[in-house]
């Protein structure tokens, strides 16, 4: 039994190695591990591989929606001190032209 107080699925090892790939995709799937078994004595276990971290992109496609245009500025071009003064972003002791 498992920590959870599940039986554990077991397979004969002849039925494993004859639906090995199956077998595995399934338990890739479910996250259910298997006991594979010779004359009824457990030999070996297929369990799912430890969870990994997310890759960053698509980490949240279900739960953000994208609203209106993300490429433009947020604000109008002209408000922005480096496109107005870039003098005075170069160097910060120059008046500002608010």
């Amino acid at each position: 039994m498992s920590g959870s107080g599940r039986r554990l699925r077991t397979i004969p090892a002849g039925e494993f190695k004859n639906r090995c790939l199956a077998l595995m995709d399934e338990v890739n799937e479910t996250g259910e591990e298997i006991v594979i078994t010779k004359h009824g004595k457990p030999v070996s276990r297929l369990v799912p591989p430890e969870q990994t971290t997310p890759r960053m992109f698509g980490r949240y496609r279900e739960e953000v929606r994208i609203l209106g245009d993300i490429m433009s500025p947020a604000t109008p071009a002209e408000d922005w001190e480096v496109i107005s003064n870039p003098d005075r972003v170069l160097d910060p002791t120059l008046p500002s032209h608010q």
